[in-house]
């Protein structure tokens, strides 16, 4: 492991959900919303206000979607609804024309729709297939993972949020963008003001780019480089140094903070029942459904919204022009109508569709990379930390935070390498 994540204040500082940077998100939220959750979808599938509002939360909230203060805001709440809003796209889009004041959203992948947002999702895609998951994993997955956790096995005691879960898929990404260590971190601290701090990453990447048009290399920058875009003349075209720094920091944003949250729930769920850890120790195929259910069961984002396009109809529900449509996933994935005991983590369960990847046109393109980050760093803890358990005498670890949800802390103690079982 480098020197750079050897220093762990540092690492806490820029993966504490409840740090300053979080605070919009509902970073201290400790209340759990499924019970509010269930009573809403039980008294009709569609309500009229944002997802935190029923949740009692007051503080400054900015996401997706949100906060749009002269917008009327709907949740949705069962699955069947949920799934509405995201596949259709004719009624429900990730961007429309401002309205008054605000703010203009970036002109990134993650705002566009229809054929804009099919070309350039079409330009990194293959590099995301479930056939290209054997090239993350040898590239940057197993290295970093392997030297993460052999730096913590003589020690017998680590906060698996912090030492395993948050680098890895931060590790993964700056990686494939041919970035070191502290480069990696660099960035992490730039970019966790709130998204306020550009110019590290572009400052960092513009040489990469620079070298990758004159020798192409195995890795994700190169992809970039040489992607084309069809204008809607005919006329095709290379992504240009900004279009390929914006992609680049979109693929950093999505995909480094919902993995490592999600893989801190996904351990501590396999460390609260300790009898379906031990089945997976011994068969790491099990690890499967682990990372599905713990994502059915307990996913970071449990809302995402759209944009309604038109008056329209949701669950029997008047939706105006405009309107922000949030689809409150982390109810839908418990809707007792798709799950028996909906709110029981059992990875034996019969493995059905969930949304906590999303559904429809936006479904999460990293999704495959993701399972593999998380399969192959929990099974490999599994394997060299024996005796793995959470530290009896640490705080109960708990699952915080409103529109990005995550561990505070995984703490855990093990029988250090070297020693007696």
């Amino acid at each position: 492991m480098s020197n750079a994540l050897a220093d762990r204040e540092r690492l806490r500082r820029l993966f504490d959900l409840r740090s300053d940077v979080y605070i919009s998100r509902g970073g201290a939220f400790d209340v759990d919303p499924y019970p509010t959750f269930h009573e809403l979808r039980e008294s009709g599938p569609v309500h009229a206000h944002s997802p935190h509002e029923p949740l009692g939360w007051t503080g400054p909230v900015f996401f997706q979607g949100l906060p749009y203060p002269d917008r009327p805001h709907f949740t949705a709440y069962d699955f069947e609804t949920c799934s509405t809003i995201l596949k259709d796209d004719e009624h429900f889009v990730t961007n429309v024309p401002p309205i008054g004041n605000e703010q203009v959203l970036p002109n990134t992948i993650l705002f566009m729709d229809g054929k804009e947002h099919r070309a350039h999702r079409t330009l990194v895609q293959p590099s995301f297939i479930p056939a290209k998951v054997a090239w993350w994993l040898d590239n940057w997955i197993r290295g970093s993972v392997e030297a993460l956790i052999d730096s913590i096995a003589p020690t017998g005691s680590a906060d698996l949020n912090l030492d395993l879960c948050a680098p890895v898929p931060m590790l993964t990404i700056t990686g494939s963008f041919g970035l070191t260590d502290d480069e990696a971190l660099q960035i992490r601290e730039a970019v966790t003001s709130d998204l306020g701090d550009t110019t590290t990453m572009a400052r960092l990447l513009a040489p990469i780019i620079a070298a990758r048009r004159q020798e192409p290399q195995d890795d994700l920058i190169t992809v970039l480089t040489q992607a084309e875009l069809t204008d809607d003349d005919g006329a095709v075209h290379r992504l240009n140094d900004i279009e390929i720094l914006t992609f680049a920091f979109v693929l950093l944003a999505a995909g480094t903070g919902t993995t490592w949250k999600q893989m801190g729930i996904t351990l501590w769920a396999l460390l609260t029942h300790p009898e379906t850890m031990e089945q997976v120790r011994q068969d790491p195929s099990l690890m499967r459904g682990v990372i599905e259910e713990s994502v059915r069961w307990m996913l970071t984002d449990p809302a995402f919204s759209r944009f309604a396009v038109k008056d329209t109809t949701l669950a029997g529900v008047h939706i105006p022009a405009g309107a922000v449509v949030h689809a409150c996933l982390g109810a839908a994935n418990r809707d007792p109508k798709r799950w028996d005991r909906p709110d029981e983590f059992d990875p034996f369960r019969p493995m059905k569709p969930h949304l906590g990847f999303g559904f429809g046109p936006h479904t999460c393109l990293g999704m495959h990379v993701a399972r593999m980050e998380m399969t192959h760093a929990i099974n490999t803890a599994l394997a060299k930390l024996p005796n793995l358990r959470l530290d009896p005498n640490a705080p109960a670890p708990q699952v915080i935070g409103l529109y990005e949800r995550g561990m505070d802390t995984v703490p855990v103690v093990f029988d250090a390498a070297g020693s007696a079982s």
